[in-house]
C-alpha cells in the first residue's frame, strides 16, 4: 500500500482504553478520551509486545513519526530492544552534562549538603576559604572528570613545605569533594586527591616537612606572678583569661560559654558536645578560684526570672548578647605587654607544671585538657572521665596559681 500525508490504513480498537489509529509497520497514532492524540511505535522482542511513545501530535508530524518507526523497526531487526536503546542514549547524555560539572559546583554543592553536619558555621566558612584561596584559581573551572593527580599536585607543591597543616587539609577537603562528585556520577575512577597508594609516591609525608610550632606558653614558675597582674585588670576580657587558665579550658570553649552550662552548686561546667573538638560533652571541675570569676563576672550577664539567663555568654562583650570576640585575649596579652604569650599557651603551661610539679597520671592530665585518647583499646576501655581525680588535681592548679612561685608538690597518694 502506497503511503500519503495521511494515514494508508486504520485500526481502530473500540475497547475501554483509547482508540488507536495504525499507519502500519508498527507505528500506531493513540487518541485518548480527551481528544489528545500521540505516536506509538508497537513492536515484538522475544515474543513479548511493547509500546514505544514517540511524541504527541500534531508536535510530531506524521512524516517524522515515519521516520523515528523506521529507525526503530532497524535496531528490532538487529536484534536490539528500542526502548532500552533509547534508555541507554538518556543515560549518556546525562553521563556527558554531569561530567560538565565543574569542581566550584560540586564543592559548594558538597558544603552545602554537608553543613547541617558540622560543629559550627565556622567550619563551613574554613571549608569555603581555603578552597577560595588555594583550590579554585587552579580548579575551580575545571571539569571534576578532568581532575588528576598532576593537577591536585599544582595545587598542593606551593603550600605543601610552607604550610603543612594548611596543605593537609586542603588535599583532604579535595578528596572529599572528589569522592562526592564520583558517587554522583560525575567522574570516574580512583580519586587523584588519595593519599595512600597515590599522592604518598609523589610528596613527601607531612612529618619529614612540619615546621612544629607551639604556642607560646609561660614556664609555670611564672605564674603566681602573671595571675596577680591579671587579676589586677578590669574588664570582661581579664576575666575570660583568668578562667580560662583556672579550668585548662580552650579559648573557644571560654568565649563561647553560656550560663546554661554552669553548675555552680555541683561546680561543674559542662561544655556541650558542639562546641568541643573532640564532638563529646565534656565535665570540667570547677575550683573555688574558678567560681570567683564566675561570680564577677554574673552581675553583667542577662538577666531572667531574677537568675542568669541560661542563654547568655558567660563572658559578654560589648552587646551583652553576644561573647567576646575571639581577639580580645590575644589584644589583652599585647596591653599587658606580653605579646611574647597566646592564650592557648596556657594550657601548655597547666600540662608542664601537671608532668613536672605533680604525680598525677598522664591520663588524667590529658583528660583535664580535653584531649582524645590516642591510644583505641584504651578508650575502648576507659568509660569514665576521671572527674573526681580531675577536681582534686584542677583544685591544686588553682592553688599553685595563687601562689607562692615555688609551687606545691602533689604526692603519689592524692593523685592516684
Amino acid at each position: 500500500m502506497a503511503r500519503t500525508g495521511k494515514l494508508s490504513a486504520v485500526e481502530v480498537t473500540k475497547a475501554t482504553g483509547p482508540a488507536v489509529l495504525h499507519d502500519g509497520g508498527g507505528l500506531y497514532l493513540r487518541v485518548s478520551a480527551t481528544g489528545a492524540k500521540s505516536w506509538v511505535f508497537r513492536f515484538q522482542l522475544d515474543g513479548k509486545r511493547r509500546d514505544m511513545g514517540l511524541g504527541p501530535f500534531p508536535d510530531r508530524s506524521l512524516a517524522e513519526a515515519r521516520a523515528k518507526a523506521a529507525e526503530h523497526r532497524k535496531l528490532r531487526h538487529e536484534g536490539i530492544d528500542p526502548l532500552d536503546a533509547k534508555a541507554a542514549h538518556r543515560q549518556a547524555q546525562r553521563v556527558s552534562v554531569a561530567k560538565g560539572r565543574t569542581f566550584r559546583e560540586c564543592a559548594g554543592e558538597f558544603i552545602d549538603k554537608n553543613r547541617a553536619g558540622w560543629r559550627n558555621a565556622k567550619h563551613a566558612a574554613q571549608w569555603t576559604a581555603t578552597l577560595a584561596t588555594y583550590v579554585y584559581p587552579t580548579l575551580g573551572e575545571l571539569p571534576v572528570s578532568a581532575i588528576d593527580a598532576g593537577l591536585v599536585v599544582q595545587v598542593l607543591d606551593p603550600i605543601w613545605a610552607e604550610k603543612p597543616e594548611t596543605a593537609g587539609r586542603v588535599r583532604g577537603r579535595i578528596e572529599a569533594v572528589l569522592d562526592a562528585a564520583t558517587v554522583r556520577g560525575f567522574r570516574q575512577g580512583p580519586n587523584p586527591a588519595q593519599w595512600k597508594g597515590n599522592l604518598a609516591h609523589i610528596l613527601p609525608a607531612r612529618g619529614k616537612v612540619r615546621k612544629v610550632e607551639h604556642h607560646a606558653a609561660l614556664p609555670f614558675d611564672h605564674m603566681p606572678e602573671f595571675l596577680a597582674a591579671l587579676r589586677g585588670r578590669e574588664g570582661m576580657s581579664a576575666r575570660a583569661l583568668e578562667f580560662a587558665i583556672l579550668t585548662a579550658a580552650r579559648t573557644g570553649e571560654v568565649l563561647g560559654a553560656r550560663w546554661g552550662e554552669i553548675d555552680l552548686a555541683a561546680k561543674v561546667w559542662v561544655v556541650p558536645a558542639e562546641r568541643m573538638k573532640a564532638g563529646r560533652e565534656h565535665r570540667v571541675p570547677l575550683s573555688d578560684a574558678a567560681l570567683a570569676v564566675l561570680d564577677k563576672a554574673r552581675p553583667l550577664a542577662l538577666m531572667r526570672d531574677g537568675a542568669a539567663d541560661p542563654a547568655a555568654p558567660v563572658f559578654p562583650g560589648p552587646r551583652r548578647a553576644l561573647p567576646l570576640s575571639n581577639m580580645v585575649l590575644l589584644m589583652l596579652l599585647r596591653r599587658m605587654k606580653r605579646a611574647d604569650l597566646t592564650a592557648h599557651g596556657f594550657r601548655s603551661t597547666f600540662s608542664d607544671w601537671a608532668a613536672e610539679r605533680t604525680a598525677y597520671p598522664r591520663e588524667t592530665v590529658e583528660m583535664a585538657l580535653a584531649h582524645t585518647v590516642e591510644n583505641k583499646v584504651e578508650r575502648a576501655y576507659r568509660r569514665g572521665d576521671l572527674f573526681d581525680k580531675r577536681r582534686q588535681l584542677m583544685d591544686a592548679w588553682a592553688r599553685f596559681c595563687e601562689g607562692p612561685a615555688s609551687g606545691e608538690v602533689v604526692s603519689l597518694r592524692a593523685g592516684a
